[in-house]
């Protein structure tokens, strides 16, 4: 694949020959879960999975490695997909990877005096509309529905800055992520999960600036599609929204059975 033909619309007849011969039984295939399996919605907790996605999904898990790489903690990952994926990777990388258990719960202590310096820099009551969300590993603030969107951001920002020991900083859609140094962003935990699972290759989809740290991987090796265009998108290919992933799903299912 070359950069002067990229990004491409993945259903255009060219990317989906690529798709074809890209794809097969030892390919891990890999996925976002909010704004790609689930569309995003104001309030993270009412997430819904579209039912043409849910089917497509619990069919593509039955017979393909299925990974799920999500921002959201492994235990609420769980609760909103409707079939178990072979592998579940949460907070951003930082939970479920194979042999990390220890550093797992390094990382766990870092959130929670976090949560705690938050809750002195903020004053008792944050600015409104703003909730800090602890994922165990990591911690998320949430600034969608503030009142002061902006002013909301500059104070988080302000916050983030004074943290000890200092975080890396995750940006999303009106989120602020925080990570421990060392624990690896979902980039990183794809190459960490092929690696230890013994993939060459994999096929992952995402929606966010999160999942750009998977986009700038090795492209003869991760075949990556961002759900929605960018222009600044270091992913090959794109899809025009979250409407089109259960499309996504069964297209990749018929190249495995036709392989």
């Amino acid at each position: 694949m070359t950069d002067a033909l990229y990004p491409a619309y993945l259903f255009d007849r060219d990317a989906l020959a690529q798709l074809a011969a890209f794809v097969d039984g030892q390919t891990l295939l890999a996925f976002d879960l909010d704004g790609t399996l689930a569309p995003i919605v104001p309030d993270p907790a009412t997430i819904g999975i579209p039912a043409d996605i849910q089917k497509a999904f619990i069919a593509l898990a039955a017979r393909a490695p299925v990974a799920v790489i999500t921002g959201r903690s492994r235990y609420d990952a769980l609760s909103h997909l409707p079939a178990t994926p072979r592998y579940l990777i949460g907070n951003h990388g930082a939970e479920g990877l194979p042999g990390w258990d220890l550093r797992e719960n390094q990382f766990v202590r870092f959130a929670q005096s976090w949560q705690n310096q938050l809750s002195e820099l903020m004053g008792p009551e944050y600015p409104e509309g703003v909730e800090i969300e602890n994922k165990g590993a990591t911690l998320s603030i949430h600034y969608r529905r503030a009142v002061n969107i902006p002013a909301a951001h500059d104070i988080i920002l302000q916050a983030m800055d004074r943290l000890t020991p200092k975080p890396v900083r995750i940006s999303g859609k009106f989120i602020e992520n925080l990570i421990p140094k060392g624990a690896p962003d979902k980039g990183a935990a794809l190459g960490i999960l092929m690696e230890k699972e013994k993939f060459k290759k994999a096929l992952f989809a995402g929606d966010d600036d999160t999942d750009e740290r998977v986009f700038r991987l090795e492209r003869n090796t991760i075949f990556s599609i961002r759900v929605g265009e960018a222009a600044d998108s270091r992913a090959a290919f794109y899809l025009h929204g979250q409407h089109e992933v259960a499309k996504l799903l069964r297209t990749v299912k018929a190249i495995l059975e036709k392989s």
